[in-house]
């Protein structure tokens, strides 16, 4: 990266190998960082060993920081404890389509977004078991308030998406710079992962948000690229990153019902963080992450026909598992809703009713119908039905 273009997006970019260092140390004599990896990793020791297990935690970081220079090696070594995290926390991965794309290209991985973490690590998980070079991220700067986070997340190749800005001149000005830095970042080949809308997809209805699409489209103003111009240079692929289970489901059934009853949901303080953390270390079951093709400059002609593509791309890469069926059952028989769906499951699967019930056996009803509505989304969006 040119020394222009390193001031031009220093306060968003992921650190470069000159900024390792003092990064790193920085994280070595973090005793918040120390006592997080311990709650994480040895919560059910005694309360008298935290601060002896903290302090050995900082010990062993600084060990393993100190021959790290670059964020290659720094990525390395955060390989492992990704690889051991999904191997406990998920009964197998799938990985489709990469086969059909070029591994020398750079491309905009243009995914869906059920969890805060999980989405770009286990695309980046894909990427490296076969073979090819990890991708910058994009992330909110909600999600960095806490220094050490954001410290860790730049390290491995996250850069801002500056959304928390409010006066609209300023957002514009940051999402123009926003987007010249993804087309920078693919011009110097290096591929980006994107969430197709701003948030998750808290009910599993997997829609691409069109402002997204015109933020990408603002590099192209300067040129005077029209918007399926600005897209051919992007190359984007629709992703689709698809959970068995999801250890947020409980979380996100509250938040959609609040949003129903009441009209607003307050977060509360480190909210985001424990969806974090339960995202990474809930029992997911199968993951699948399927790549689909490069869209088309047909595809591509505006912002809706490229929303309305990415949408279909990642509808049909997606499988149904027993827990959707399993869902529908429930609603159907407990709660007499979608009787009119007749949807037949595949009669070798056992479906696990109970195991869906007692996930959220202890919360209101309205809660139960809404969880049990996001599992069974894929099963009633694609019968063409309005959820009851």
């Amino acid at each position: 990266m040119s020394d222009i273009e390193e001031d031009r997006y220093h306060d968003i970019r992921p650190y470069n190998d000159e900024e390792v260092r003092q990064v790193l140390e920085r994280l070595g004599q973090s005793f918040e960082l120390h006592r997080a990896l311990v709650s994480y990793r040895f919560k059910r020791y005694p309360q008298w060993s935290q601060r002896l297990l903290t302090n050995m935690v900082g010990w062993q970081l600084r060990r393993h920081f100190a021959p790290m220079t670059t964020v290659d090696a720094f990525q390395g070594w955060l390989k492992d404890w990704i690889t051991a995290l999904i191997e406990s926390t998920t009964s197998d991965v799938e990985i489709h389509g990469l086969e059909h794309l070029e591994q020398a290209r750079s491309y905009l991985w243009l995914s869906n977004h059920r969890d805060i973490a999980m989405d770009p690590t286990l695309v980046g998980y894909a990427l490296v078991a076969s073979g090819w070079p990890t991708a910058r991220i994009a992330i909110g700067d909600n999600l960095l308030s806490n220094p050490v986070l954001a410290d860790l997340m730049r390290l491995n190749k996250s850069f801002i998406v500056k959304r928390s800005i409010t006066d609209r001149r300023t957002r514009l000005k940051e999402f123009q710079k926003l987007s010249g830095y993804i087309r920078h970042s693919l011009e110097e080949g290096h591929s980006v992962w994107l969430a197709q809308r701003e948030g998750r997809a808290k009910d599993n209805l997997d829609h691409t948000d069109t402002a997204v699409l015109k933020m990408l489209s603002l590099s192209g103003r300067d040129d005077r690229l029209s918007f399926p111009e600005v897209m051919e240079r992007l190359r984007p692929v629709p992703v689709l990153v698809q959970y068995e289970w999801d250890p947020c489901d409980v979380l996100k059934a509250r938040e959609l019902v609040a949003l129903e009853e009441k009209g607003y949901y307050e977060k509360a303080e480190g909210e985001d963080t424990h969806s974090i953390l339960l995202g990474m270390k809930g029992q997911k079951g199968k993951i699948r992450i399927c790549f689909g093709m490069p869209l088309t400059m047909d595809e591509t002609q505006d912002a809706t026909r490229m929303a309305t593509a990415t949408d279909s791309a990642i509808d049909q890469m997606k499988t149904l598992f027993p827990v959707n069926y399993a869902a529908l059952r429930i609603l159907q028989d407990d709660y007499q809703l979608y009787q009119n769906l007749n949807w037949q499951c595949p009669e070798d699967r056992v479906l696990p009713v109970e195991a869906l019930k007692a996930r959220c056996s202890e919360e209101p009803v309205a809660v139960r119908i809404r969880l049990l509505k996001t599992y069974a989304a894929s099963l009633i969006s694609r019968s063409g039905l309005i959820q009851e």
